[in-house]
């Protein structure tokens, strides 16, 4: 069997400046010192970035998904750059760290984690999207439209070793399950599902053939903790050409200005602005939510790159109309459509306010 290489993705806002807007200069360069020591160790590669105020820890190896060490490591930058976030009074310092000791998985402890095993390929190009102000449901319909949609994605139609579909394996974090969709003979079906997204998320993208083709992140940070602690802020992993989409298929979604969920205090419908790393800070109202994305070429688990993808002209009409979509939401100030529905600020801070008013209501004589 050959060997396989891993690629973990795992992020957390650990403190940022000013207020929820990016990660200081100071912090991602310790955080990067600490995973180079692992290198020729537990890791092969790495590489660390941000997107917003959440810290990108991007690490290879070959100890497949979900493995203590690899997620001991991740909780060990975290915890340490937390101290310094806090010894220099980030806002937000260690606000994704929701719990004090390592239990041997981060995923249920606040961080935000995609990993993918695979055997690589004669030449396997890899990219990792990063979310900033928005949830884990927001990539599904960028999946569909790269992995389902033929007006997207001419090689399910052109390529044969596309032509048989993908399958989608869809998670409801509010039951704890999952479900698997075969395209494209479910796909009304996988559309009832996915087109809730704060609900039910794309977890996994395959070839039928059981290749791996995406890989995101789950965690609700709302529903691990109990209460509203921020938004979630996805990330995802995508590999592309020979027999998968090529990148120029994954990326051309996100030239749809698409509303996504989160914004300002995670309680707003907003753009999802594709913008490359030098704009990914978030200010206008806390946004509007960024997607950034990273392009790496695997070869040996070695992490060839990165090409900031959304660094790119192409995109410059879309990041206008989100813009202009931008505007017209905040003219809504805090009427729905822009803040979001009564079933989804359960999970903000809204309750603490209704919890004052509770005993002023007085039923309506019939």
């Amino acid at each position: 069997m050959m060997p396989t290489t891993t690629i973990s993705l795992i992020k957390a806002d650990i403190g940022s400046f000013p207020g929820h807007s990016r990660t200081h200069p100071k912090i991602l360069e310790k955080a990067a010192r600490m995973l180079k020591e692992e290198e020729g160790k537990l890791l092969i590669d790495s590489f660390v970035t941000h997107c917003g105020d959440d810290m990108e820890l991007i690490m290879t190896h070959t100890r497949g998904e979900d493995d203590e060490k690899i997620h001991a490591l991740a909780w060990k930058v975290f915890s340490e750059c937390t101290k310094m976030a806090k010894e220099m009074k980030l806002y937000g310092a260690g606000q994704d760290i929701l719990s004090e000791a390592f239990s041997g998985n981060v995923k249920g402890m606040g961080p935000g984690v995609a990993e993918m095993e695979f055997e690589e390929r004669g030449s396997d190009p890899v990219l990792l999207f990063m979310a900033d102000k928005t949830e884990p449901g927001a990539w599904n319909f960028y999946l569909y439209k790269m992995f389902a949609d033929p007006f997207n994605t001419p090689g399910l139609v052109i390529d044969p070793t596309m032509h048989e579909g993908f399958i989608f394996e869809v998670h409801d974090v509010m039951e704890k399950r999952k479900i698997e969709f075969r395209t494209p003979e479910e796909i009304y079906s996988l559309l009832a599902y996915i087109g809730a997204p704060s609900r039910y998320v794309i977890k996994y993208v395959r070839r039928k053939d059981g290749v791996v083709a995406a890989s995101t992140s789950t965690q609700r940070l709302s529903l691990i903790a109990g209460k509203y602690v921020g938004k979630d802020d996805p990330v995802m992993i995508v590999r592309g050409q020979s027999g998968l989409p090529a990148v120029g298929e994954i990326l051309d979604p996100f030239a749809i200005p698409f509303i996504v969920a989160g914004w300002m205090r995670g309680s707003h419908h907003g753009p999802f602005m594709p913008v490359g790393l030098p704009d990914a800070n978030c200010t206008r109202f806390d946004g509007p939510p960024r997607v950034l994305c990273l392009g790496f070429q695997v070869c040996n688990g070695k992490l060839i790159g990165p090409a900031d993808m959304f660094d790119d002209p192409a995109f410059d009409r879309v990041r206008d109309r989100c813009n202009e979509l931008a505007d017209i939401l905040r003219a809504h100030g805090p009427f729905e459509p822009h803040r979001l529905s009564l079933d989804e600020m359960e999970y903000t801070t809204l309750p603490n306010v209704e919890k004052q008013f509770r005993d002023r209501w007085k039923p309506i004589p019939e």
